[in-house]
């Protein structure tokens, strides 16, 4: 039994999605490896992109897979750093903006 709730171990075993749906899952894996493709991007740029994101969708695989990937890439403590802050940033806002709403029924309940 793992002391924790995301396995570590389970990362490396990603291919294994392919066992129910071979076929789906190399498109998705041939799709992944055109995306993270050096493009208009950097691939370091990717990985840092990739890594605000994991964060954003809080995958503990995709942070530490993300992570090691930006390092690989080139990225320091302080660009990583500041992907994060970035996507803690969207994430406050996109929670702030709903604000909105609130403010719209506070409107028309309260009256």
């Amino acid at each position: 039994m793992s002391d924790t709730y995301y396995s570590p171990d389970d990362l490396p075993k990603f291919g294994q999605i392919a066992e129910g749906a071979p076929k789906l899952a190399q498109k998705f894996f041939d799709y992944y490896g055109h995306v993270f493709a050096p493009g208009a991007l950097s691939a370091r740029e990717k990985a840092l992109i990739a890594l605000a994101v994991a964060h954003a969708v809080q995958c503990p695989y995709c942070i530490d897979s993300y992570s090691k990937g930006a390092l690989e890439k080139g990225a320091d403590l302080e660009q990583m750093t500041e992907a994060v802050h970035v996507a803690a940033a969207i994430r406050a806002g996109a929670s702030l903006v709903h604000g909105v709403q609130m403010l719209e029924h506070h409107k028309k309940l309260a009256m």
